[in-house]
This record gives C-alpha cells, structure tokens and sequence, in this order.
C-alpha cells in the first residue's frame, strides 16, 4: 500500500516526518529518477534516494518499531562520525536490517547513564520535542556546599545564555564531605542544560548520570556501554505516554489479538553490545540503600557507593 514519503522514511528511522518534508522541500529526495514533490506516496517497490544515497526497504513491509535502552559510559560521544575518532554510541548498536538507530537526545561525553535509540524517527522526534514534556531524572555529583537559598533559585529559574531554566524538582542523594549528590528533574533536553544550571550559581557538576527519560529507567543490571531492548507491549506503552498513534502495522496486530514482534538481526554485532535483553517499564522497587529514592535503581560506581 502507497503512503506518503515522510511517513515511510520516518518508519525506517531517517528522521521524523517534519524534518522529512523539509528534505522533500529542498529537492534532496528522489523517487524513480524524479524530484519528490511534497503529497507524493510511495511504496517499497518504488526506488527512492536521499542526497542520492538509495535507500533499502524491507520487501515484506515494516517491522515493528524497535527500543532500546543503552549505559552510556563516559568517553563516548553521540556523534556517528568525529574527526578525532572518539568512540561513539552507534558502535555499541546491534545491526538492524532495513531501518536505522536513532537517538534519542543526547549526553555529552563526559556524562553516563540512560539512552533510548529507536527505529522510528517519529517516536524520537516526539519523544524530544519540549511539547510533550518528557521528564529526564539526572543523579547529579555537585562540589560545594549547597544552600537552602540555592536550591529555591535553581527550581524557580535562572537566566541562561539561550533562556530561562529551572529544575522540576530537587532532592537530595546523599554524600560526604565537598561532594553531594542530587536527584534533579526537568522536562526538556538543551545542550549541557543540567551542568549549566549548577555553573550558574557557581557550582562544579564532578559527575552526571541521567537514571530515567519518560517511563523508562536504568535497569541496575544494565552494565555500562550495554544495550537492552523493550517488550513490544512496553513499546506501545511508550507510544501512549506521548500520545503518538501507533504505526498501523501494529494497530494491525493489535486489533488481531496478537502481539507485535521484534525480529533479531542476525547480523554479526559489534563487540560492545553483542548481546540484547529484553526489559519492561515496569516501575522499579524501591531499596533502603538506593541514594535514588525510587526513581531509579542505578548507583554511581567507584567510592560514591554505599550509604551517604
């Protein structure tokens, strides 16, 4: 069945379907040898390249949208390419046949902990964009001493270079001496927006680890620079906590009784993260030694473990 352009490379995970129609815009999309005109539908018989680059779909229709949650450790950026060449995130993505990993939001590399990748640029898209306000929960490292004033001003909101900020909420983790740990909550994704916060009021941030992003949480066995990959069920999940539509071949499954599948590539994958679990979003139990508080059941490693 024919559909629009934007909504069947947004399926493969080129982009979402905006970013999609300004491509489409600018001429760089071509369906059988001619310049894509926005309206226009196409198939996975019909030959379509971007920036002339072919792209390949799955000749027996879209699978499933796919999720992932991944530990980013320290040193890897979320760049697919860099000059210097770091480390990146992909490198730890399984291969997946006739689709692509796309981020969503980043963390800068000197920060760890909770990123989602998925194979619909859609659902990414949606799932960043501040008008959905998708909370993040950050265990933050600060070095100083912190007051009770500082607090208040951090959740009412202060002046940054590209505007005004504030934390949702705030409470504290714990810890000894100069270092003290926070649980801070937003509802957007601005670059370095948790560090830039704290280097307002003229505080260090020595570690940053992002513990949930929406439904999702740092599962406590997910090691560092592994992946795990959501149920289908806890996708659609994430789909409704958004208010996105489902893609039709899974509201196909759906009204069938059935459940929607994710296929395993059986692609050889790269060594970081050569093997995927499956986790749910189901809501973490809480533990009496957890500096989380509930939210998330993931400790920093090193002398910051144990009580505080």
């Amino acid at each position: 069945m024919a559909d629009r352009i934007q909504k069947v490379l947004a399926e493969t995970g080129m982009g979402s379907r905006r970013e999609i129609e300004g491509w489409i815009k600018e001429g760089r999309i071509r369906v059988n040898s001619r310049t894509a005109q926005l309206g226009d539908t196409i198939t996975t018989d019909d030959k379509v390249t971007v920036d002339s680059r072919l792209i390949r779909f799955k000749r027996n229709g879209p699978e499933a949208p796919r999720v992932l949650i991944y530990n980013k450790p320290e040193g890897r950026i979320c760049s697919r390419k860099d000059p210097e060449g770091r480390p990146n995130v992909y490198q730890a993505m399984p291969k997946v046949a006739g689709a692509r990993w796309v981020a969503v939001g980043r963390l800068d590399i000197n920060s760890s902990g909770l990123m989602l990748f998925t194979t619909d640029g859609e659902l990414a898209h949606r799932l960043m964009h501040p008008s959905s306000e998708v909370h993040r929960v950050y265990s933050v490292r600060v070095l100083g001493e912190v007051s009770d004033e500082d607090i208040a001003q951090l959740k009412e909101g202060v002046e940054l270079d590209d505007g005004m900020a504030h934390f949702d909420h705030i409470t504290d983790g714990g810890g000894e001496g100069a270092n003290h740990w926070y649980n801070v909550t937003l509802r957007e994704g601005r670059q370095r927006e948790v560090r830039r916060l704290w280097e307002h009021l003229g505080f260090k941030v020595s570690r940053l680890i992002r513990i949930q992003y929406g439904m999702a949480t740092l599962p406590r066995q997910l090691r560092a620079n592994k992946t795990m990959e959501l149920a289908p069920q806890e996708v659609k999940k994430l789909y409704a906590s958004i208010k996105l539509d489902l893609p039709e071949h899974m509201v196909g499954d759906q009204k069938r009784g059935g459940k929607a599948r994710t296929k395993k590539s059986h692609s050889r994958q790269p060594e970081p993260a050569k093997q995927i679990d499956t986790v749910s979003l189901s809501k973490p139990k809480k533990s009496k030694d957890s500096p989380y508080k509930g939210k998330s059941q993931t400790k920093p490693s090193g002398p910051t473990r144990g009580k505080r």
